[in-house]
């Protein structure tokens, strides 16, 4: 009998990979991990929700793009305050500036004065405005850096000084000369250039003071040693100081930039308001905390060390639309209350987001 060779049959083929669960997966991840495109998709749902219903009548106004154009005016102010909170934090140890509405309200009196009712050019109360902020932020930084206060009860004692001097410098009376009323050209909106026919009217602010700081600040932390350094420090401040870096030094000179980023947006306010008020960066809910919350939704670690300018910008973006749907959808005081909400549901979004970020993905 001839003994029969069995060949082994072929293995089975392997189960394809699941690709519609993996492709969610990964967008998930992305959702979480790219604070930038989740901030994209949350501005083109809002855009979306509120077309359709402005398309169904159930809206005060017409929600359209000269409306949305028109909002940016107050993301102007919002943006580079967000700008000047992305540094401080990013340099890590409880690092925040909640003096940056009163800086703000400070500087403008002084603007105000100098350009309405001394006579001085623009050019000149510029450089002063940037000045006094400058001055401002490096008071907060010796508090921070040198001596050592927590940033948290610094800036908000500055907080309160700097609010009362605005208050008793200008005996408490905004500053409201012809000058500073023929100011408010500053913050008309303009036609783009060429293509501006076709488009709506952009605030000039967004020119003339958002996108040089936004330019600025985006290469001191992406081309310069001092980011690089400031993202170190943010990380670990015991390995920046065991690598050479002059922790001091660099720590300070973030509370310095939020200054003259305050000087420069008290210099904003000025013209948005044709008058220079001593509670301009104070008033009502301030600038300081809407400033944070769009730093934190923007992606920025509360504990430091973790930031992007463009988050900063997307997220001003979506506040402030939110803002403006909110006041079509519910017109009146209603609608200012529910705004103050929505930056608190925001604000609580947005921390429970990065800290469920770290823990599964490590990163923001």
């Amino acid at each position: 009998m001839t003994a029969t060779t069995e060949h082994p049959s072929p293995a089975a083929p392997a189960a394809p990979p699941e690709k519609g669960r993996g492709l969610f997966s990964r967008a998930l991840e992305a959702l979480l991990t790219q604070r930038v495109v989740l901030l994209v998709v949350l501005i083109v749902l809002l855009l979306v929700g509120m077309s359709i219903l402005d398309a169904a009548g159930v809206l005060s106004g017409s929600f359209n793009a000269d409306y949305l154009a028109s909002a940016l005016i107050s993301a102007v102010p919002l943006a580079m305050l967000g700008l000047a909170q992305l540094m401080v934090i990013l340099s890590g140890r409880g690092g925040i500036d909640l003096s940056v509405g009163s800086m703000v309200s400070l500087t403008g009196v002084v603007f105000g004065f100098a350009y309405g009712l001394w006579g001085w050019s623009l050019i000149a109360a510029l450089v002063l405005a940037i000045l006094v902020g400058g001055v401002c932020g490096a008071i907060n930084g010796v508090l921070v850096a040198y001596i050592g206060f927590p940033p948290l009860i610094a800036t908000l004692a500055t907080y309160y000084a700097y609010r009362s001097l605005a208050l008793v410098v200008s005996d408490q009376k905004p500053v409201n000369s012809p000058v500073i009323q023929d100011f408010y050209s500053a913050a008309q909106s303009v036609e783009l250039p060429l293509i501006g026919g076709s488009l709506p009217l952009i605030p000039l602010g967004i020119f003339t003071f958002l996108i040089p700081t936004i330019v600025i600040v985006w290469l001191l932390l992406n081309k310069t040693t001092f980011g690089r350094r400031l993202y170190a420090l943010g990380t670990n401040n015991v390995a920046a100081t065991w690598s050479g870096i002059n922790v001091k030094p660099n720590r300070m000179a973030v509370y310095i930039a939020s200054g003259v980023i305050s000087g420069l947006v008290a210099v904003v306010t000025v013209a948005q308001f044709a008058s220079a008020r001593p509670d301009a960066g104070t008033s009502g809910n301030g600038m300081a905390l809407p400033s944070i919350t769009i730093a934190v939704l923007g992606g920025v670690a509360i504990t430091g060390g973790i930031g992007r300018v463009a988050g900063i910008v997307l997220s001003t973006l979506l506040i402030v639309w939110i803002n403006a749907s909110i006041l079509l959808t519910l017109p009146g005081n209603d609608g200012t209350q529910f705004q103050l909400l929505a930056l608190g549901v925001v604000l609580i979004f947005a921390s429970l987001l990065n800290g469920l970020t770290r823990r599964k993905y490590g990163g923001i």
